[in-house]
Formats: C-alpha cells, sequence, structure tokens
C-alpha cells in the first residue's frame, strides 16, 4: 500500500489524488501486464536487496525517457525494512498531479513500478555499513524526514536552493545528512552546505529557450526562479539526477555498492 508520512501516515490514510515523480496526469487503468510486470518487477528487487545484506539502499528506476540528455534512470527512492524478515518498502518524494505540491511516500516495491515506467530496469546503490546504519536510524524517524522536506515541488529544482525540492533532491539531501559523519546535519541547508563542501557536482542539461518559455507558463511543477541567472539566460539547467548521486557516492570511495538489475520484458 502506498502511504503518506506524518499526518496521513499516522491515520493509515491514501490519497485521493494520484502521485507521480515528473511524469504525465493520464489516469489511465493498470492492466494485467503491466500489474504482473511491476511485481516480477518488484520480486527481481527484492531478491537483489536481499542478497546486499544490508537493510537500506539507494535505488532508482526510469520512469521516463531522458536519452536525449544522455541519462537513464529518472527517479530515485530508499529503500528500507526496519528489520530482516519485514517487508521492504521505499521512501519516495512524489509530487500530486498536476500541481507544485509533495509529499513523502512509503511504497512496496512492486508499487514502485506501477507509475508507467519507460522500462522496469533498476539500479540499486547500496551504502557502506557505518551510512547504512544512519541512514536507518533516519528513515525510522518520520519527523528528520519531513525537516528535509520542502512541499513546493519543483521537477527542476536547483541543487543548492531551498525554494523547491523534487523526488532526487530530497534523496539526496536525506543521504548526506547520513554521510556527514564531521557534523549533525538536521536542515535542508545544512546539507546542501556539506554537499558543496564534500564536492556533489549537479548534471548540467541545455534546454532551448522554447523550453524554458513553455515549461514555465505550462506546468505547475516546473520552474526555473531558483536557478541562478548566468544559467537560466544560456539555457542552462543545474539539477540532482541519479547519475550525479552515483558518481558523487562511488568517488568518495566509502564502498558504496552499484548493481543494475534488468526488468522483465
Amino acid at each position: 500500500m502506498r502511504r503518506a508520512l506524518g499526518i496521513a501516515a499516522l491515520l493509515a490514510a491514501c490519497s485521493a489524488v494520484p502521485a507521480h515523480a515528473g511524469r504525465s496526469c493520464e489516469d489511465k487503468p493498470i492492466t494485467q501486464k503491466a500489474f504482473s510486470d511491476a511485481m516480477a518487477a518488484g520480486l527481481g528487487l527484492q531478491s537483489a536487496l536481499e542478497a546486499s545484506g544490508a537493510d537500506v539502499a539507494l535505488v532508482a528506476r526510469q520512469g521516463q525517457d531522458l536519452s536525449k540528455y544522455h541519462l537513464k534512470y529518472s527517479h530515485a527512492g530508499l529503500a528500507f525494512r526496519p528489520v530482516p524478515g519485514q517487508p521492504w518498502r521505499v521512501y519516495e518524494l512524489l509530487n500530486d498531479c498536476g500541481t507544485a505540491d509533495s509529499e513523502l511516500w512509503v511504497d512496496g516495491l512492486a508499487n514502485f513500478f506501477l507509475d508507467d515506467p519507460f522500462t522496469l530496469d533498476v539500479l540499486v546503490m547500496s551504502p557502506p555499513p557505518k551510512v547504512a546504519a544512519h541512514l536507518k536510524e533516519m528513515l525510522a524517524d518520520p519527523a528528520t524526514l519531513r525537516r528535509l522536506h520542502q512541499l513546493k515541488y519543483n521537477m527542476v529544482a536547483y541543487p543548492f536552493s531551498t525554494k523547491y525540492q523534487n523526488s532526487n533532491q530530497w534523496v539526496l539531501e536525506v543521504v548526506a545528512a547520513s554521510e556527514a559523519s564531521d557534523v549533525r546535519v538536521r536542515t535542508r541547508e545544512q546539507a546542501q552546505g556539506w554537499l558543496k563542501l564534500a564536492g556533489y557536482q549537479p548534471t548540467e542539461m541545455n534546454i532551448g529557450p522554447l523550453m524554458r518559455l513553455g515549461g514555465r507558463m505550462f506546468k505547475a511543477n516546473i520552474a526555473f526562479d531558483d536557478h541562478p541567472s548566468a544559467l537560466r539566460f544560456s539555457d542552462r539547467i543545474n539539477a540532482v539526477t541519479v547519475d550525479s548521486m552515483q558518481a558523487f557516492l562511488q568517488s568518495r570511495e566509502e564502498g558504496w555498492r552499484v548493481q543494475e538489475i534488468k526488468g522483465p520484458r
């Protein structure tokens, strides 16, 4: 079951508004094949997570085709189980369809693949033991997770601004708070400051002026006013991507393990 963290979770309520990670708002019924494929992909992910030996991992799916930006995986979440033997869940930030609002959600592994993904491939990044222990503590504390959450959603949020937030940015900031062993990170500002000092480099993408203008005018969940003027007016944006997270975490040489799992065809 998908449920929101916070008040809605305490009431065990489900949102009546579809939630998406930067996808369209088409309300299409789930086909039997889509359901079966999602179940198979979820089982494959579960097997990989069980084999990792950890109880937490960063996972990413190919929700949409980003090949024109030379990217594959578009959306990340944090897979977690409180203790061995309990079901795995995926903690993720999703925006309320058609709006500029977001919420934190808890999904089952199969649900992670039900949002009409481009493929059912999945990337698993397993943290080293020390980081895994910190991540487990954070994911068991909804209040801590919400301190690192910004309600205002922006699909192309600037990585070093707290005005908006997108799905990957929330994951990265939670991971940053878990990685920061020398300081205690409690806010988004502190997480972003630590990422700068640690050398995180976002992905830079070139976008045309029409795409920038069209996104700002016609999409509630796309804005560019948090990006530095030098980037905006040269039709460039910086964003947190799965690729940039993987490059950053592996560059730290702490022992992050990366595995790609091909989904059912």
